[in-house]
Formats: structure tokens, sequence, C-alpha cells
């Protein structure tokens, strides 16, 4: 009996000492927390502040894209994002309501600001438990004028985040260079074609961030401590575009492709002696700013096509740099067999017993033929074409670039390679390929971006400059060439198969193309005369190119030749009016050696001009210089005009005597007055006279005259 008892007291000791071990622990487990800042590895003093923080994102400004002259091609402009608070919450303790509360009249009121409809808006308002929503897609990057209609509904808990969109100014204007960008889910700009994509980590920069103590309804409580990290903004692209001749060639490219309907076609101008692209086209185009694209390649770079007869000119280039060709020797023009295989002449009779020289001008696939069993083989011509950057990539500064192919092995296959059939080029490889013969045989690497530059800073972090990739010809093989490319437009008009494409104040040499198609079912060329690809590669002036244009265009509906020498024509007399071209005197390209850096003179008074030597020109009658061009840290020859455009309204014609034809253009452009330019070389009259009001005026008529025919003023 004694032992049960002592067995009762133990266990009731044993019922108390538990519950005091369990306070104790929790005691000591309040005591450690109140004195630890973690448990369990998690920093509560961080977790607690995490939950009443706020961060925003300081979002980097994209990079701005420019012409060679500072005119802005892509930029970012200010947008806004409609947002709807949804929350009651967010309205308690106020007077009036700041949550929507009449879902179905905003919906109503909003549908036809934001392109969305009522329905569409209604499901995102009646999403449950939410404290705001986004009104997308149409509520996205809505501009400040739009912003300001629905602030005028004064919709209650509708509000606004202020984001960045994409801008084009010139719409179309150079699309498939740029390109186009999208934004993510979190407002990111991403490039996704052309410059935009290339370049984009240039163009994006790096984003920043504001951390800060926020209240119970998110709003930020006073005089608390935030944390805050800059961002960092894009860098500028200045592309080596002309922005005349940019806008020559996309004027003429679009009537051309109204007018002859073809399936695409494209042009594209360079400085011959360095590379530099300074314009270029291709239609059908699309607007960036409504991405209403048909086709997401640029036909500059990854358009690859049977070239046709403009690869002529490279075979013969082989042929005298192997030192074998013979141009007075004599063949039998109009057909030759190849094995099973019969080869004719465009004309499927030829001309009869000629010279391998007037071969060229006839453009006869007979002479290409013999060249290839005479003077050269398959192997020199291959290695050739390589040589010239054929069959492999330029490493052109735009995405998606395409090689070509060099495919041929059996002896008509050879035959067909050297004029230009069954291998594939892109127009950018036959632009590098064209340098080597305004360089004396040295070929050079195609550019379109002048400069990257730091616009905080000024800092050029990237500087695109004239690049010599190898010696491909002889200066002896050049010259040849270059005469038997005059031929093709300048000789006897029996042989002058490119006559059509002569110019005024300028000798222009080049080559004409057509191809073929091959029939994917059958694997045989299609016939038909809108069945081809037309082409024409030339330079100009002839004894020293300063100037390369390519134009292709692809099945044209109507016009055959014309649908390509029309248009060249067009656009080789505007770039020799602009550039004061002709065969006595070099043009406007580099021809001075002072420059000159344009400081920024917007918003200051004219009378900040004094000390600036320059020429310059002064648009209105205001005090105050409200626009420039060039822009500003642009560098100018000396002998070109800087003109500054006033607050005033009163903008009278100034005495253009002696100006350039370029700097005509320009001055019309920025007052918006239609100009009729005749001629070449400087200007000789002005169909008004100086001093006549603007106003007054719908269009002025310009002559220009020789560089050596220079007017003094006043006689």
């Amino acid at each position: 009996m004694k032992r049960r008892g002592n067995n009762k007291l133990s266990i009731n000791k044993f019922v108390f000492v538990i519950p005091f071990f369990l306070f104790l622990l929790i005691c000591i487990q309040m005591a450690n927390l109140s004195l630890s800042t973690k448990v369990d590895g998690i920093n509560l003093r961080e977790f607690s502040n995490n939950r009443n923080t706020r961060q925003e994102t300081l979002y980097a400004n994209r990079g701005t894209i420019f012409t060679s002259a500072g005119e802005i091609l892509a930029q970012n402009v200010d947008s806004y994002t409609v947002i709807a608070y949804l929350s009651e919450k967010r309205s308690e303790g106020l007077d009036e309501p700041r949550h929507v509360v009449d879902k179905e009249g905003t919906a109503k009121a909003l549908a036809p600001l934001i392109n969305m409809t009522e329905e569409d808006i209604l499901k995102l308002l009646n999403k449950k438990n939410l404290y705001q929503v986004e009104l997308r897609p149409g509520g996205r990057g809505i501009t400040e004028l739009k912003k300001e209609e629905i602030e005028k509904l004064q919709l209650p808990g509708i509000d606004f985040i202020q984001t960045f969109k994409r801008y084009y100014p010139n719409n179309d204007f150079l699309a498939y260079t740029l390109g186009y960008v999208r934004m993510t889910e979190d407002s990111k700009i991403i490039g996704e074609m052309g410059i935009e994509k290339y370049f984009n980590d240039y163009l994006s920069g790096k984003d920043g961030y504001l951390k800060y103590q926020k209240d119970l309804k998110g709003y930020k409580i006073p005089n608390t401590k935030e944390i805050r990290e800059e961002q960092e903004d894009g860098m500028d692209i200045y592309l080596t575009i002309d922005e005349n001749i940019q806008l020559f060639t996309e004027r003429i490219v679009k009537e051309a492709y109204e007018t002859y309907q073809p399936e695409w076609m494209l042009a594209v101008v360079a400085e011959a002696k360095t590379g530099r692209i300074l314009g270029t086209t291709s239609a059908p185009s699309f607007d960036p700013n409504i991405k209403n694209i048909k086709s997401y390649l640029n036909p500059l770079v990854s358009y690859t096509y049977e070239p046709g007869s403009t690869m002529k000119t490279f075979t013969y280039m082989a042929a005298l740099e192997k030192g074998t060709y013979k141009g007075d020797e004599t063949f039998e023009s109009g057909r030759i067999e190849i094995g099973d295989d019969i080869i004719s002449d465009w004309n499927n009779t030829g001309w009869g017993t000629i010279t391998y020289d007037q071969g060229y001008t006839l453009s006869s696939n007979v002479a290409i033929t013999n060249i290839l069993n005479k003077f050269i083989n398959r192997t020199d011509l291959r290695a050739y074409f390589e040589k010239l950057g054929f069959g492999r990539k330029t490493n052109f500064t735009l995405p998606n670039e395409e090689s070509g192919k060099l495919n041929f092995k059996y002896e008509v296959e050879v035959a067909n390679a050297g004029f230009g059939q069954g291998i594939t080029t892109t127009p950018i490889q036959h632009v590098q390929a064209l340098t080597s013969i305004a360089n004396n045989g040295t070929l050079l690497k195609p550019y379109i971006v002048d400069k990257i530059v730091n616009p905080k800073t000024g800092e050029v972090v990237f500087k695109g400059q004239k690049e010599e990739i190898a010696k491909v010809a002889s200066k002896e093989t050049i010259s040849k060439i270059k005469d038997l490319m005059y031929q093709v437009i300048y000789g006897e008009p029996v042989y002058a198969t490119g006559a059509s494409y002569k110019v005024d104040g300028c000798e222009i040499i080049g080559k004409t193309g057509t191809a073929q198609f091959v029939n994917p079912n059958t694997g045989k060329y299609e016939t038909g005369s809108t069945n081809y690809l037309r082409s024409f590669a030339g330079l100009f002036p002839k004894d020293d190119p300063e100037v390369i244009v390519y134009v292709v265009v692809k099945r044209a509906l109507y016009g055959g030749g014309s649908s390509v020498s029309t248009p060249t024509v067009k656009l080789v007399n505007d770039i020799i009016k602009y550039l004061n071209i002709n065969n006595a005197t070099t043009s406007d390209i580099n021809t001075s050696k002072k420059h000159f850096t344009i400081p920024n003179l917007i918003n200051n008074k004219i009378d900040v001009l004094d000390h600036i030597e320059h020429e310059k020109i002064i648009i209105g009658d205001g005090e105050k210089i409200i626009n420039q061009y060039p822009k500003a840290n642009v560098l100018i020859n000396d002998n070109d005009k800087l003109f500054l455009i006033t607050n005033g309204k009163n903008i009278v014609l100034p005495n253009m005597i002696n100006w350039s034809g370029r700097d005509v253009n320009t001055y019309c452009n920025l007052v918006n007055l239609k100009c009729n330019i005749e001629g070449y070389g400087f200007v000789k009259e002005q169909s008004a006279k100086e001093g006549t009001n603007i106003s007054e005026l719908d269009e002025i008529n310009i002559r220009l005259q020789r560089t050596s025919e220079k007017v003094e003023i006043g006689t």
C-alpha cells in the first residue's frame, strides 16, 4: 500500500513538471524573438520591412536613332497605361470614391476611347481579389491627348501609369533598316527587327529602382527613408544614312512599286570610297508605329535570289585577273552545247561572230560559257566569287543576314553560275563586290552605323569607318572592267544593252541583270514575260566613282526592263543634283578637310550667333532659336550651311544663287515649300525673288549649272 502511494505522488509531480517546462520553453522562445532578428534563417526585421516597402522601377530611356545629320528616326516618347482600382479599401474614410463603383458605366465610357469592347473591359473590372488592374490591350501605350480625353470624364477609380513607347516620326521611312520593338509584360522595350534588334543591348540601357515605405493604402509615408538607384539611359545611334538621299530613294521606289506592281523591289545607295550606306529602302514596306508587316525579313540582307547577268561583271574580272582573257578574240554567239544541255543567249539567236568584249556589253551567256572553257575554270570562278564575298555573310550590322549559295559542280552548272543562274546572292553582297571597282580593286566592307554615343557624356563608344577587306583586282583589271561597263550604256547602239540608263550631266557605268525563277514543282525555269528578276548595278561618275547604286525588282507585272531603268535613272539624277556630281569635279562627299562641330543653339537668342563664323541661314524673323539643322554635336564641313529656325512667323525667301542642290532641298524641306530643281551643279536661277514671303509661294523652280560656271552674286 505504501508503494502505491509513492507512485501516485510521483505521477502528480510529473503532471506538474511538464506544463512548467512547456511554459518555460515558450518564455525562452519569446525572449529569443525579442532579442534576435533571425528565426530559422529568416531576417524578421527585413521581412517586416519588406511587407511595407514598395519598389518602383526607374525605366532607362531607350537610345535615339538618328540620321548622319542628326535627324531623329526613332525615339522614346511618353505614353500611358490606363489602370482601374477595384478595391473598396482605397475609398475607405474618403468623401469621394477612389475605386471603380459603376463598372458598366465606366466600361461604356472607356470603350470608344481605348479601342476595346465594353464586354472586354467589364471582364477586367469584374476580376476578384485584385487591388487594381491594367486595361489591356487597348489602354496600354495611349498618348497624352488620349489621356486628357479620359481625364475629362472624371471616372472614379481610373488612373494612369506613365510609361514610354517607341515612336518613328517618319512612319515607313527606312522601316526595314530601323526595325521595330515590342513591349514586354513588365514594360521593357525589346528590339525585334533591324537596328533596334541588332543593337538592342546598346539602346536599352539599364533600369534603376526606387524603394520606399508605404502605408496600408500603398502611398509613400512622408519623411521615411528611401533607396534610389538611378537608371542608365541607352546609347544613341547615328546611322550613315543621308536624309535627302533616303527621301529620294523612298519616293522613287514607292512610285515604281505602284506603277509596275512587282512582288518586291529594293534600292540601295552607297558611298563608293568608304562603303557607307547613304540610302536604302524596299517595297512593300511597313510603318513600325503600327507594325502592318507583310514580311519580317529585310530584303537588303535576308532575301536571296539568282541575280542574273550582273554577275557577268565579276566573271570577267576573274578572267582578267587570271591574265588569260583576250577581249579581241571572237566566238560564235547564239547557242552552245554543253553535254546534253544547250545554253542560249537571251535573244536565242545571238549576234553572229563577236568579240568577248562585245559579248559583255551584249550580255551574252555564250560568251560566259566560252570564258569558263577557255580562260578560267570552275575552281577559279568559285574562288573569285568567294573572294568578293559571295557565298558568305558580309557581317553587315543587321540581323538575319543570309549567306547565299555557290552550288555548282557540273559543267552546265558552272556556266550558269558565270551568268548568275543556279547561285543565290543578297543585295548587300553586290554592294560590297562593287566597292572593288570604285577603289582600284580593293574590296570594302559596307556599313550603316556611323557612331554610337553616350547621350549623357557625349563619349563616342563606337565609330564606324572604312574597312578594307582584301585586294581582289589590279588597277589594270578595274580600268578594263570600267571601260566595258561604260560601253554597256554609252557604246554603239547595237551593243549598248543599257542605253536606257544614261543620266544627265554625269557618265554612269553599270551592268543590267535579268534572271529566271525555278519552278519548285518542275525543277525547271519558269517562262512568261513577268517571271523575271531584273536588276542594275552601277557606279558614277565613270573615271572616279563616288556613288554605288543597286536596284532589283522581282516579277514586275508591268514595264519589263523599264521597271528597273526608269526608277534608277530618276534616283541617280536626283543624287547627281544633290551632291553636285559631274564628270569634271568631285561631289560634296568629303570634299572639305575642315570641319565644324555644331553646338546646341536651341532656346538661345539670335545674338548668340555673333561668335559663330560658319555660314548661317536664319529662317523666320523671331529673336529665339527653336530648331536647327543639322542637330547639335554633328560634325559638318566648312562649306555646309547651318539652318536655324526662329520663333518668328514671317519667313522670306533667301538669295539661293550659288547654293548647292542639297542646301536648296534642305531649306525647302524645313519651310515646307515644294521645290523643282533642273540641271546639276550650283544654283544659277531661282523663280521667286529674294525677300518673297514663303506664304505667297506654292512652289519654287531652281536651275542649277556646272561648278566651273559658278555665278557671281549681283551680276
